[in-house]
């Protein structure tokens, strides 16, 4: 059975503090939300879900840069206290990713940037994007897939030991899950951030729902 404990919101209220520093910005998140823009052109969203959105600095570039209606949704209230001081998305939603608060079909795309790994049951959440979306939508998932499974085992211990439980799939495990949750997988892609490209491999991986006929 998939361990379902996550981490505790208040790790995540003291982390917006410092969520829209620059340098973490920089080297962290803002070529994932690049990576996530670019896929979200292609497919032609218009109706976006951000997952875990944080302070909602994609969800401002969605709304701004590709003219969607955008729905940030966190589980911490610090995080949506900074979205909602800087009005960066339509909506703003407290909740979980094992149980959003939507209805079925309600957007054409899912996303979610460095922020997989926290969830708990992760077959949960993907189940819960696939009934969010409409058929014919996408989800967008992206985050740090270690070459090796042993590198993403050794890194659940470690978080473990700090009370922080997160798992890391590998680019096949992530293709597994997906499926396991009815998706097609479309592409994963590599995004390339300095340093930790060629260590830490961080892979946007892009599921298609179906239309079933």
């Amino acid at each position: 059975m998939a361990e379902r404990r996550g981490p505790d919101r208040w790790f995540f209220d003291v982390w917006s503090r410092f969520y829209d520093a620059p340098l973490v910005q920089r080297l962290t998140y803002r070529p994932e939300h690049d990576a996530v823009l670019r896929g979200l052109r292609r497919a032609g969203s218009t109706r976006v879900l951000d997952v875990a959105c944080g302070t909602g600095l994609l969800a401002e570039r969605i709304r701004r840069e590709i003219g969607a209606d955008v729905v940030g949704c966190d589980f911490s209230r610090g995080m949506l206290a900074q979205a909602a001081r800087r009005r960066r998305a339509d909506a703003l939603v407290q909740g979980s990713a094992l149980a959003l608060p939507f209805a079925s079909g309600s957007f054409d795309a899912v996303v979610t940037t460095e922020a997989f790994h926290w969830f708990p049951d992760q077959a949960a959440a993907l189940d819960e994007f696939y009934r969010v979306l409409a058929p014919g939508g996408r989800v967008l998932v992206s985050l740090v897939n270690p070459p090796l499974a042993v590198m993403g085992d050794v890194a659940h211990r470690a978080s473990r030991l700090i009370g922080e439980p997160a798992r890391w799939p590998t680019r096949e495990g992530m293709r597994d899950l997906l499926q396991g949750s009815g998706f097609h997988v479309e592409s994963q892609r590599l995004v390339f951030r300095v340093p930790a490209t060629l260590i830490l491999p961080s892979i946007l991986t892009t599921g298609l729902r179906p239309v079933r006929i």
